[in-house]
């Protein structure tokens, strides 16, 4: 069994949070040493990954040792969608582990008079949807608007938001945010 030398040591080095310059300045390589070897564009020397390794820091043993990663699912039905979310307000993400990943899409679902809270959202990152059915109240910002099916929103999540349903009818969202938040 040949081993992906490249997508092991890209995983290993972002579940660390080190950026490909980073770990080229701890390893005492360039970046393009790293970036090529992570495309697997280059193999490298026992000594070279040696010196790589040597960065995070992690042996030899260890990197061949870690158990590879599946490969992520492609494809979800609906019943394999994960609730993230209690109460009035159900989020049912796409897919059940996200670390590593940059976006998350969600199945949004607000029952009547459900409410984010007074006290506004505020994270990292993006966020962007379409409502499917039913009418949303989302406020940006201190800006408010009554959003409808087809109606959509797009908007950098450091800004305080917050989302209602003020309608008599349930309301669907099909969302998506990076990075994933929940």
């Amino acid at each position: 069994m040949e081993i992906d030398i490249g997508t092991r040591l890209k995983s290993v080095r972002q579940s660390r949070k080190l950026s490909q310059r980073e770990l080229a300045r701890r390893a005492g390589v360039t970046n393009a040493t790293i970036s090529l070897i992570e495309s697997n564009q280059v193999n490298p020397s026992v000594g070279a990954l040696k010196r790589v390794l040597d960065g995070l820091p992690m042996s030899l043993a260890e990197f061949f040792a870690i158990e590879a990663a599946p490969p992520r699912k492609a494809f979800y039905s609906a019943e394999e969608l994960v609730e993230v979310g209690k109460g009035k307000i159900s989020y049912r993400q796409v897919g059940a582990d996200l670390s590593g990943c940059a976006l998350q899409i969600l199945v949004e679902r607000y029952a009547p008079g459900a409410d984010t809270g007074r006290i506004m959202l505020r994270h990292e990152g993006e966020e962007g949807g379409i409502v499917i059915r039913g009418r949303l109240e989302i406020t940006v910002a201190g800006q408010a608007r009554l959003l409808g099916p087809g109606d959509a929103y797009y908007f950098e999540s450091q800004q305080p938001h917050r989302f209602r349903n003020t309608g008599k009818e349930v309301c669907e969202v099909i969302s998506a945010c990076t990075p994933p938040t929940f």
